[in-house]
């Protein structure tokens, strides 16, 4: 019997979680290109790492009356990190459609650009990862990891929309190189 009451506790969660997921997404994801399916996201690994050393971290911090308290600060520690690594994975995101993309960021406000915003790029390159930099009209830069899901595709569209929007074609580019990571104009240094 005490099973059941289990299996029926799991589920009420579990059920309640996707609502407020869904319910959530609709509230605070509402703009057009939230709504067009395509996306830029963080890696899942980011999300599974920082729940597995949040599991550690609870695991170290429950430990202190046999182990003392330095394994509970360097738990705390742990919950930390898996704190930062979740609210990275959960808040950062480009959405896009043909016109505009919208960049989200934890504890900072969207902001949507035209594909024409777009001044140029710079790469770096380190550890297997490609980091794509691309700097915008307003000054600010927009920070693209090659390990993110979708973001070959969007490099490729926004390219082709910002052809579009600033009235370039493709043979007026040189610099235009999608297999070595070139999209933009090379930011000077």
């Amino acid at each position: 019997m005490e099973y059941i009451a289990f299996f029926i506790l799991i589920g009420v969660v579990l059920g309640l979680c996707y609502l407020a997921d869904k319910g959530l997404g609709k509230l605070f994801r509402g703009k057009k290109q939230h709504r067009s399916g395509l996306k830029v996201k963080p890696a899942k690994r980011y999300a599974t790492i920082g729940v597995v050393i949040g599991v550690l971290g609870a695991a170290a911090m429950f430990t202190v009356k046999s182990q003392g308290w330095v394994l509970f600060g360097a738990g705390a520690l742990l919950a930390v990190v898996a704190a930062g690594l979740l609210t990275y994975y959960l808040t950062f995101g480009i959405y896009y459609d043909a016109d505009s993309f919208l960049v989200s960021r934890f504890g900072r406000r969207s902001i949507t650009y035209e594909y024409k915003q777009i001044q140029g790029q710079q790469l770096y390159t380190g550890m297997g990862n490609v980091l794509i930099e691309l700097h915008m009209d307003d000054g600010k830069t927009v920070t693209l990891q090659s390990s993110m899901v979708g973001v070959y595709p969007f490099m490729d569209k926004a390219f082709y929309n910002w052809l579009r929007q600033t009235g370039r074609e493709q043979q007026d580019c040189p610099f235009f190189d999608p297999q070595n990571s070139c999209w933009f104009p090379p930011v000077e240094v």
